[in-house]
């Protein structure tokens, strides 16, 4: 469940500041300061469009769409009509935020897909991770109360209020699903519609239900 174990392929503007914490919860409180000190070192084909908005000149940007900043959509994304980003993102190449989808304090890695009424908050998506639509991650427990992450019989305390999810390379979620507060999927996994998760989840996995999970053949 560590960094370099999710988030194999690499492919971010982000990925050395994300490999200079172990586990993915970490990053979440200095996304902010990323994009700062990210945008120090931007080409001039990128620019700031907004307050701390800065956008690849071969993104695509809806008039529909609403960003605030801080924020950095890199090149060839797509922000499409009603998308909301909502401060502290990262939005990876060729990443698509669509219809209705919400991102607030998240990093997108490149080739992300959350496309239809999405929700993502206080996570962290690997390349090519795709949430069916409806699918969201829960960054808020129930009671209020901090998120504690659970890995078999561990329980990893994250200290945090806030915390989404987190999921590796090559992960899809099924339409509809609920990724609840401190769910970290690994690489190659597929959560079935409709399905409720939790905790850390193995590699190369079919997750159907919390009871039923099958390894990829």
């Amino acid at each position: 469940m560590e960094n370099k174990d999710l988030y194999k392929i690499g492919n971010s503007i982000a990925d050395k500041y994300v490999k200079e914490y172990k586990y993915p919860y970490e990053v979440l409180p200095h996304i902010k300061d990323i994009i700062l000190e990210i945008s120090k070192n931007l080409s001039n084909d990128y620019e700031e469009i907004s307050d701390g908005v800065y956008v690849s000149k071969s993104a695509t940007i809806s008039k529909e769409a609403t960003i605030i900043g801080p924020a950095i959509i890199d090149d060839m994304a797509s922000i499409r009509p009603n998308a909301y980003i909502r401060g502290n993102v990262i939005v990876g190449k060729n990443t698509v935020v669509g219809n209705s989808t919400e991102v607030k304090n998240a990093i997108l890695y490149d080739n992300v897909e959350v496309p239809h009424f999405n929700y993502v908050g206080d996570s962290i998506l690997g390349n090519f991770a795709h949430m069916g639509a409806g699918s969201i991650t829960s960054n808020v427990k129930g009671d209020k109360s901090l998120v504690v992450i659970k890995n078999g019989g561990e329980r990893i305390a994250t200290n945090m209020k806030k915390v989404g999810a987190f999921l590796g390379d090559y992960v899809e979620i099924g339409c509809n699903s609920v990724l609840n507060p401190g769910t970290i999927i690994m690489p190659n996994t597929t959560v079935y519609p409709l399905t409720m998760v939790r905790g850390v989840l193995k590699e190369n996995s079919i997750v159907k239900n919390m009871n039923n999970i099958v390894p990829k053949k």
